[in-house]
């Protein structure tokens, strides 16, 4: 036993008390609830969406999509074999085996060749990594980091993780994408075993984003800043999209991704489509959804169905699937495997393709990465993949969802939803 004055002790409750306040004020999530005035048009609203998400719309752009493993692995090793000067790579899953050392090996062969060769995976992410494996790249000349590593001193940094996927390729060529690197991501969607997913390859002045947003994540974990022409080279026009690079938001913050979100969906005018596997509506959402439908948008998203990594995001998604059925927004439930792209298009005009989910992780604790697209043709490229997925799609419909939707359900439901900040 030790003997302390009572007043001590009391000042040591105070004082505990004030730090755990002062921690909880910093790290819980503001709320927020956005007010959009009406516009004339979604064209209108684009200049406001980026300029309050800290972006610039940047003309003079190609944006090529890339479907599935079957086109976006080929794309990415053949940008590996013929880069220059400097690779630069940032992913959230990293595993062994197959296509995950295939890759690796064409990264340390350019390495040896004497290329300046980067890769930032997450701690978590890539756990299923081996060591065998990043050893193997860091040998041949290799530059590999691990994002947040887990050690005590960086507890308080655990949660948050590098959920971005980037390649950049001599400052010149760039991707963002959904694409992990594991066998998952291979063929073309095709069954429960191989995942459906969309990227991007971008050219012109917009690489220059991607390459500033890899370079965020690179000085924090290293201190080695990017300067010079081959890494920011002066990019001339190529193509005719305009195009934003959106980024996540610090933990605690009031997320850009989210206001980015929110803002597209109050302002969209005729169509409105989404493909995300980890949707994760708050109330808010709901409602600008359902303004959406009042004003003549025709609403439709697209989530998992039976085949999903994540059930309990899929119970907490169902939170609000009645609500949204009943104010008109579509819901089509994907069967035949996880659609893992985070898609959406807004009036066939702009279009978002990235990392980012639609739940509070992503908008609050993870960061994310993503590319706004302002191009007719892209967007009809994005919907002509969207109406092939309805064909693998269950629509839901109010009067049946009700039926399923038991007490039972209900609970399970809730008590996701409940910890739906951290999912």
């Amino acid at each position: 036993m030790i003997e302390i004055p009572i007043w001590l002790l009391v000042v040591l409750i105070v004082l505990i008390g004030l730090l755990a306040l002062m921690l909880w004020t910093n790290l819980r999530e503001r709320n927020f609830k956005i007010h959009v005035p009406d516009v004339d048009s979604f064209e209108e609203a684009l200049p406001s969406i980026a300029g309050m998400t800290t972006a610039q719309i940047i003309p003079g752009n190609s944006a090529d999509i890339l479907q599935n493993g079957d086109e976006f692995f080929p794309a990415l090793l053949e940008s590996i074999r013929t880069a220059r000067e400097t690779i630069h790579f940032e992913t959230y899953v990293w595993w062994d085996g197959g296509i995950c050392d295939e890759v690796a090996e064409a990264f340390a062969a350019r390495a040896r060749e004497g290329l300046e060769v980067r890769i930032m995976i997450d701690a978590i992410g890539a756990q299923k990594m081996g060591k065998d494996l990043r050893q193997m790249m860091t040998d041949a000349g290799c530059k590999v980091v691990r994002y947040h590593p887990i050690r005590l001193i960086d507890i308080g940094r655990l949660n948050k993780r590098t959920h971005r996927k980037l390649a950049i390729f001599d400052g010149e060529v760039g991707y963002v994408f959904g694409h992990g690197i594991s066998r998952l991501w291979l063929g073309h969607g095709q069954d429960k075993d191989h995942w459906r997913d969309t990227g991007v390859r971008l050219r012109g002045p917009i690489v220059n984003g991607v390459q500033s947003v890899f370079a965020q994540h690179w000085i924090e974990e290293t201190g080695e800043v990017l300067i010079g022409q081959k890494y920011f080279p002066h990019l001339d026009p190529v193509g005719d999209c305009q195009a934003h690079i959106l980024w996540g938001a610090p933990l605690g913050g009031v997320s850009d991704l989210e206001l980015m979100v929110k803002m597209a969906l109050a302002t969209a005018q005729k169509e409105l489509i989404i493909q995300n596997p980890y949707f994760i509506g708050d109330g808010e959402m709901v409602e600008l959804l359902g303004r959406a439908v009042q004003r003549g948008c025709e609403v439709k998203i697209m989530v998992p169905g039976s085949i999903t990594d994540s059930p309990i995001v899929s119970h907490a998604g169902h939170r609000h699937f009645e609500a949204l059925l009943e104010c008109g927004v579509r819901l089509f439930l994907y069967e035949r495997t996880l659609i893992h792209q985070k898609i959406m298009i807004i009036d066939g005009i702009w279009s978002h393709v990235g990392s980012t989910n639609l739940d509070d992780r992503s908008f609050d604790i993870n960061e994310e990465a993503g590319v706004g697209i302002i191009d007719a043709k892209v967007a009809s490229r994005l919907k002509e993949a969207f109406e092939e997925d309805l064909k693998s799609c269950k629509e839901l419909k109010a009067k049946e969802w009700k039926q399923k939707y038991t007490f039972g359900h209900r609970v399970v439901d809730l008590a996701c939803y409940l910890i739906s900040g951290q999912l």
